[in-house]
């Protein structure tokens, strides 16, 4: 006999699996019911222990719960893996078909957040159609500038000079400084952004729901895997545009710069969480398959997309750069570099964050998170407002002379990953109850892997 121990671990899921039945779903149908005629036995697994004072999580055998002795242990994806979890089997019975409709019922009742997620949609919402109205504004309004002072010029020497932004027509195309750096974010941020999308895009569909667990993880680790090919055609092309002819240096960067500091980090994070004997460290071997998954698919897959965006022609300007670099006039505060990139972060970050804290909750305080549609809607409108403050926030400064747009027009929109960091700081310090300097560590430690990704991803 054991006794029940207190602690302030809680099991995370019980996953319920019906006695010799399999299941599978598609999204929109519901079975009722998956016994047999005359069975109605559940079999009762268990998951991973967390605690709101630890993000370490622990295999439920790890403290003196009651067990059992069975072989019977289902295998966890590679998405179960990356989080910690570790189903073991349970002495546990349930003689309740139980519904395939309502499993998910005492979940969903204990998070009634649908109206915070409107009203999260429709800030958003508001945020685009400001920006969309400025931006038309500033087209219409330069447009109509052009015509009436065309209509109003009385000789052709007049229609030639040149006012506002036209004046760095020549210079506007000229080759940025670090280029080799910034083909290779953009090519990094391509191959994150589809990634995004079509895991997205898979999860409002239901194929990627709660009830699969672990799915999500998987499905985009191996999305990025095979997106090798669009980030290295990405680099290599805007690399060619730049005038670079390190094509090497340009492919190896690609491949290795931004994966080796995510990897790195992540390294880093499961040495920790070995010596702290936690359920979430990866196994040597699921770290061997990762790494092989990164040099021998990812890799060549790279090389394959740079060699055809080498291949093809550079990107052709409309009008030839000037030999010598015009001299940019001096900026008022506001269309100075920094300035412009701390405010352009703005308003992006305000159509997400309250999706942040939801995202949030479902790592690090243990919450399910299951309204991907809306975040898949919240992700189109942070790529429209990104857009949309980058084109207008450029167009000032082109307005102002300074034609150093490329790196600007990056750093922008990826400022909105410092508000994210500066976020998930005060969410540590005002939210979580995490004590202990392997917690603290291990959580720093994944918010910096979630802002380098969200960088590339914004910045692109």
């Amino acid at each position: 006999m054991c006794s029940p121990h207190r602690a302030t671990c809680s099991v995370l899921v019980i996953f319920l699996l019906l006695h010799s039945a399999t299941s599978f779903y598609l999204p929109g149908l519901a079975p009722v019911s998956f016994c047999e005629p005359g069975q109605s036995t559940i079999e009762i697994f268990v998951n991973r222990l967390d605690s709101v004072e630890s993000v370490l999580p622990y295999e439920y055998t790890a403290f003196d719960f009651c067990a059992i002795d069975s072989e019977k242990r289902p295998s966890e994806n590679l998405g179960q893996v990356l989080f910690g979890e570790r189903i073991e089997p349970s002495p546990y019975k349930e003689d309740k078909h139980i519904r395939w409709a309502s499993r998910w019922d005492y979940i969903l009742e204990s998070m009634p957040h649908t109206n915070i997620q409107w009203f999260s949609i429709m800030n958003s919402l508001v945020i685009v159609l400001f920006l969309s109205g400025m931006v038309a504004m500033i087209m219409l309004r330069t447009l109509h500038k052009d015509i009436a002072r065309y209509n109003q010029m009385d000789s052709v020497e007049d229609a030639q000079e040149e006012f506002g932004w036209k004046l760095v027509h020549g210079d506007v195309f000229r080759p940025p400084r670090k280029g080799m750096l910034l083909s290779v974010f953009l090519g990094s941020g391509t191959q994150i952004f589809i990634m995004i999308f079509v895991t997205l895009f898979f999860a409002c569909l239901g194929f990627l729901s709660p009830a699969n667990r672990g799915a999500l993880m998987t499905c985009a680790v191996v999305l990025w895997v095979l997106l090798g090919t669009p980030a290295g055609y990405v680099a290599a092309r805007f690399y060619k545009s730049f005038g670079g002819e390190k094509w090497k240096t340009n492919v190896l960067l690609t491949c290795f710069l931004c994966p080796g500091v995510v990897f790195a980090d992540f390294f880093v994070m499961n040495l920790i969480l070995w010596g702290e004997g936690s359920s979430a460290a990866m196994p040597f071997g699921t770290l061997v398959a990762i790494l092989a998954l990164w040099f021998c698919i990812s890799v060549p897959l790279t090389f394959i997309g740079a060699y055809f965006g080498f291949k093809k022609t550079g990107i052709e300007h409309p009008v030839r750069t000037n030999q010598i670099p015009r001299q940019i006039p001096e900026q008022s505060f506001y269309t100075r570099s920094l300035p412009g990139i701390v405010m352009g972060g703005i308003l992006p970050f305000g159509c997400i964050f309250i999706q942040l804290f939801f995202i949030l909750n479902s790592i690090w305080s243990h919450q399910m998170y299951y309204m991907f549609g809306f975040l898949f809607l919240v992700f189109i409108i942070l790529v429209i407002t990104c857009s949309e403050a980058t084109i207008l926030l450029c167009y000032f400064h082109l307005c102002a002379e300074d034609y150093h747009w490329q790196w600007r027009s990056f750093l922008t929109s990826g400022f909105t990953a410092v508000y994210f960091l500066v976020y998930a700081i005060h969410y540590f310090f005002s939210k979580l109850q995490i004590t202990g300097l392997a917690s603290t560590i291990l959580y720093f430690g994944y918010t910096m892997i979630m802002a380098l990704i969200f960088f590339l991803f914004t910045g692109r």
